[in-house]
């Protein structure tokens, strides 16, 4: 019988802490990152769109209401 290719990862110990401090660690990374791409995505469409304002009908050559 030939031995293994890789050893057996072995169950709980200070192996398993410390994988789950990296996870938690990528997992709270990867929300920051969503989170700052949510909030520039979010800013750019409130943004008006090369500087035309909702209410310039110079620009739009639309009718204002009011």
């Amino acid at each position: 019988m030939t031995p293994p290719a890789k050893p057996a990862p072995q169950k709980g110990g200070p192996q398993t802490d410390d994988r789950a401090e990296r996870l938690a660690a990528a997992l709270r990374e990867n929300l920051k990152r969503r989170k700052a791409q949510a909030r520039s995505q979010r800013a750019r469409e409130d943004a008006p769109a090369d500087g035309v304002r909702p209410g310039d009908t110079a620009q739009t050559g639309g009718k204002t209401t009011g």
